[in-house]
């Protein structure tokens, strides 16, 4: 069965119902279970789970330490282009929006990756925007070739690629890959989303999959907190993430927590997600995907982040630009979406270490499957 097909099982009304008639004594059962169940997550996730914060934090603590130590493993983003044949209403790189387009060249490319690989980076996560006139599988394995020996780990956050394509970047260099459904509500996904290749919910929903097949060794997935309703936006990212790592069980899954961010067409969220909320869902996830990583980006602010690193996340960003050229070049295009911890990666590794935890800039290279071959 495809994902696809265990989400058209829910309906998500009543989901949303399931979720809202949760009682203490449901969050209670859930929190002394010995193993998480959807239903016990769904109580978690609920309102009758705000008053348990201090015993769901404390829980997803110990459970993150067993399995990941000590550790937060830092990465950066690197903007490849804002070109984009997209509609999406949310983003900044709409096709609408009169912005600076940028797409950089490979020598540009390798300009921001030296840069950011002066800053102890080892693990970065290439984006782009969606203009197949433009921005194709060979600009993307040139450039992961060109940069490759810089990094000990490249993740790809860009169009939806078939099987093929993603075997064609795993074989180039590419070990990860981070895809978004931005809303599991195939209503609300088909209104937000009124022109363009990523109008099609499905291929998009069954992305992971077709990286999964590849051979990937990371999938990350996430909703765009502030689309859809917290609560089943919450439920199905976890549902989504317990299925591929079932399913995928050589792929390391990781979720993240996007908020939205302003960003240019001036897209409000149409629902607030608060800051309780988004520590549910991260403890949460943590206690029904115990192995999963959990990613945290500088669209949160400083504060919050720091608070928030006992609490189960496993990889942060930092020093992050979302414009293409932005490390080498200041101000060469428009961004996607501004940044909220604007803090250097160096102040954010003094944090950490504060906080009694380690930044770890590397725990992966290429070396380590060609010794398993």
């Amino acid at each position: 069965m495809t994902f696809f097909e265990e989400i058209n099982q829910y309906d998500q009304k009543e989901v949303l119902e399931q979720i809202l008639a949760k009682k203490p004594s449901d969050v209670e059962n859930a929190l002394h279970s010995d193993r998480l169940s959807l239903d016990g997550f769904q109580a978690l996730i609920s309102p009758a789970a705000e008053g348990y914060l201090e015993p769901m934090a404390v829980r997803a603590h110990e459970i993150t330490k067993q399995r990941f130590g000590n550790n937060i493993l830092m990465y950066v983003p690197i903007y490849l282009s804002n070109e984009c044949t997209n509609g999406c209403v949310y983003c900044g790189f709409n096709a609408c929006n009169k912005i600076d387009r940028k797409t950089l060249t490979l020598d540009e490319i390798e300009e921001d990756a030296r840069t950011l690989n002066k800053n102890e980076f080892r693990h970065v996560l290439l984006l782009t925007g969606e203009d197949p006139n433009r921005i194709g599988n060979d600009y993307l394995v040139d450039a992961v070739k060109k940069i490759k020996h810089l990094f000990g780990s490249i993740s790809i956050e860009v169009y939806p690629m078939d099987t093929d394509g993603y075997k064609q970047m795993v074989e180039a260099g590419v070990d990860g890959l981070t895809i978004y459904q931005e809303t599991y509500d195939p209503e609300l996904y088909e209104k937000l989303h009124p022109f363009g290749q990523k109008r099609d919910y499905k291929w998009r929903l069954d992305t992971p999959e077709r990286g999964g097949e590849a051979g990937l060794r990371k999938i990350g997935i996430g909703a765009l907190l502030g689309l859809g309703n917290f609560y089943t936006e919450a439920f199905f990212t976890g549902l989504h993430a317990l299925y591929l790592a079932r399913r995928y069980w050589r792929t390391q899954v990781s979720v993240s927590f996007p908020r939205i961010r302003p960003a240019d067409g001036g897209f409000a969220p149409l629902y607030s997600v608060t800051d309780k909320q988004m520590v549910q869902g991260i403890c949460a996830t943590r206690l029904l995907i115990p192995d999963a990583g959990l990613v945290l980006s500088t669209r949160e602010s400083a504060q919050f982040r720091d608070n928030l690193i006992p609490l189960g996340i496993t990889q942060m960003s930092a020093g992050s630009c979302t414009a293409p050229g932005g490390y080498a070049h200041e101000d060469e295009s428009t961004g996607q979406f501004c940044i909220d911890d604007d803090r250097s990666p160096e102040e954010i590794s003094r944090i950490i270490r504060a906080k009694g935890y380690e930044a770890v800039w590397k725990d992966w290279d290429p070396a380590f499957l060609e010794r398993a071959s």
